[in-house]
């Protein structure tokens, strides 16, 4: 008792000293849903706030699609969307983003020779990190944004007696043929450049990413508040800038891999595409926060599903879009420490 005791003080302090600090877990060999294995996996991930001595105060956060727990940080903090003097957060580095494995960093398994992976991979090896790494055997919340709400709902129906709470916000657990049509022009597009060559590239197949860029962005928002912000500017120069933007900061092969995740989301799969049997599945108290106006990720099934879970429903009614989180982020903040009670 007393040696567990020490460990986990000696934890404690770590994390209060290293608050937000880029980490790595190995997890060796991780088995993925295909039956195909990531060799030397290695996942990225960042902490805030103070494990209690219980340990149940530890939340999870999935990065969204592309993103990294950097970008996250802003969210953890007392005024921010979690606050970190009562929670513990494991901010974790979805396979694919460049900082965990992926095509672009793995030496084994460089480029497409990566294996396709899907979201219920990345919910493994978030498992494998909390359960083998972090030694914790259970979760106040899981609680992700647009990917990592995708994310969010895989973990609700791979792990439902691992968490209490389960917060998915714009996110989806399965996706609608405009979500598909969306992520597969962007697929289309990189196929059709040249300097793709299947991933080998040597020249940066820059025209592909450039309208991947473009697809991107008129699914972001919506066409009032994309009007709003850009009124009067020289639009040519805009939409150079984003797509050089975009180039300089996304690898192409692990915007495809991570693409290729999205493409497979269905959480209903497991359960013979039956949502209210996945729906029987679920334990942990769920509130799904939707923006209604998002045309990147459909609200419809998320809404859905909610209905059959009987959560509540947290509504963005803003012309945000997809990034109503941003737009809309006390009240997001607010449902969040709702949901966290």
């Amino acid at each position: 008792m007393l040696r567990n005791t020490v460990l986990l003080l000696a934890v404690v302090w770590t994390v209060g000293a290293q608050e937000g600090t880029q980490r790595f877990a190995s997890l060796g060999d991780l088995k993925l849903e295909s039956g195909e294995v990531i060799h030397d996996c290695r996942i990225g991930y960042r902490t805030y706030g103070q494990l209690n001595a219980a340990k149940s105060n530890a939340i999870l956060f999935p990065t969204w699609f592309g993103g990294t727990t950097e970008q996250l940080a802003g969210n953890f903090t007392s005024g921010g969307m979690i606050d970190t003097g009562r929670y513990f957060v494991i901010a974790v580095d979805a396979i694919g983003n460049g900082v965990s494995t992926s095509p672009s960093n793995s030496q084994t398994q460089p480029r497409m020779k990566f294996p396709r992976f899907s979201i219920r991979d990345m919910v493994e090896s978030q498992h494998r990190l909390a359960t083998e790494v972090l030694h914790l055997n259970h979760l106040r919340a899981v609680i992700g944004i647009s990917m990592g709400g995708m994310q969010t709902f895989e973990w609700m129906a791979m792990y439902p007696d691992f968490m209490d709470r389960a917060i998915p916000i714009v996110g989806s657990p399965r996706l609608m043929p405009f979500d598909v049509l969306l992520w597969q022009a962007e697929i289309h597009a990189i196929e059709a450049d040249p300097n793709w060559k299947h991933g080998d590239y040597t020249e940066r197949p820059a025209a592909a990413m450039r309208t991947v860029s473009d697809i991107s962005n008129l699914a972001l928002t919506t066409p009032a508040w994309y009007g709003r912000q850009n009124a009067g500017k020289d639009m040519s120069a805009l939409l150079a800038s984003a797509g050089k933007a975009q180039l300089d900061q996304v690898d192409t092969n692990d915007h495809y891999r991570q693409l290729q995740a999205m493409l497979g989301q269905d959480v209903f799969r497991r359960f013979d595409g039956d949502p209210k049997r996945a729906a029987k599945a679920i334990k942990a108290g769920v509130t799904v926060i939707v923006a209604t106006q998002d045309h990147m990720v459909n609200p419809g099934p998320a809404r859905e599903f909610a209905g059959m879970l009987k959560a509540p429903i947290v509504e963005l009614n803003g012309d945000c879009g997809h990034i109503a989180t941003g737009c809309e982020a006390p009240k997001v903040a607010t449902a969040v420490a709702q949901a966290l009670r």
